[in-house]
């Protein structure tokens, strides 16, 4: 199975809206063995029953490749460093678990080494957050960047905010490592560090990388050790599905929020991929709906609004 040059701009930001619904579904049928909201809703004519082309027929390929019970699992191995709250040794041991997993699945990983200085202090302190790239097929010096941040703060083991991301991003990552997928372009699994103490980890990625886009070193070798940026997107907060406060009932407007950020230089193309992913939902999901709006802030596609394409992905819809 190959993903073609024709359908890999869309291809990566229709695979996880695709995969959300299954989750959305199981996190609601917590408890008492209440029946699924999903299963007493009639969605017909809202989500699913668009008929599929031949490229939606490969997407849908990659789409089954994902496994929800893997994406607990790398959620519970999360968790098992606490809150990876940044500067802590647990946050040091999430970073290296996070690359041995990738590597695991036959990934070349990197490093971003940068310097934080602590809230209260005036001395910085060394930090590091890691990254993996599918290096493109026919297209290398190319590449969409997925992210989440994999530090948190207090409570919970941070499982929402975010391994819920994190774990959704090294999800497609593995399945994307499957035998016989290939993409056109590379595809870059970033996971983040120092997001909550101000996107420290994001802003040293685009302050050490964005002069290095499509650069071929050496020359000649076809090796683009950082692609040139065609969008961003950050998964942050994915099982927040009810609203606030919790029902055991959920709302349409208790959805997968799709975000760009209108004041962005990039707002335009950050529309059209938005919009990708909200065809995407239609077409693909059955039971969790999308919704689109132009106010993104407050995670790590930040950094990036004045340089490519930056869309963020979350379900943390007030209602």
């Amino acid at each position: 199975m190959s993903v073609s040059n024709k359908v890999t701009h869309v291809v990566i930001t229709l695979i996880f809206v695709a995969f959300l619904w299954p989750m959305a579904i199981d996190a609601q049928g917590r408890g008492g063995g209440r029946p699924s909201p999903a299963d007493s809703r009639n969605l017909r004519g809202v989500l699913g029953g668009v008929p599929m082309t031949e490229a939606d027929s490969v997407i849908k390929e990659v789409v089954d490749l994902l496994d929800f019970e893997s994406y607990k699992s790398l959620i519970r191995g999360l968790t098992e460093f606490g809150d990876r709250e940044q500067g802590t040794p647990r946050n040091a041991a999430a970073v290296d678990w996070i690359e041995q997993t990738l590597q695991g699945w036959g990934y070349q990983t990197a490093r971003i080494h940068y310097d934080y200085m602590p809230r209260g202090s005036d001395v910085t302190e060394p930090r590091e957050e890691v990254y993996a790239t599918l290096v493109g097929a026919s297209s290398p010096g190319e590449m969409y960047i997925l992210g989440g941040h994999m530090d948190g703060r207090g409570g919970g083991q941070a499982a929402n905010d975010d391994a819920s991301g994190t774990a959704l991003v090294m999800e497609i990552a593995r399945a994307l490592a499957s035998s016989g997928v290939t993409s056109a372009r590379s595809i870059r699994f970033a996971l983040w560090n120092n997001e909550e103490t101000g996107l420290n980890g994001a802003r040293a990625y685009v302050e050490q990388r964005q002069a290095l886009q499509g650069i071929e070193e050496p020359q000649g070798s076809g090796n683009y050790p950082e692609p040139r940026w065609l969008g961003m997107v950050q998964h942050d907060m994915m099982l927040w599905d009810h609203g606030n406060p919790v029902t055991h009932n959920q709302a349409l407007d208790a959805d997968v929020d799709i975000e760009f950020q209108l004041n962005s230089e990039m707002a335009d193309a950050s529309a059209q991929l938005a919009l990708a992913l909200l065809n995407a939902n239609r077409m693909f999901a059955t039971h969790y709906p999308a919704v689109m709006s132009n106010a993104m802030s407050n995670t790590d596609s930040g950094p990036f609004f004045s340089t490519r394409t930056g869309c963020l992905l979350r379900t943390i819809r007030q209602s």
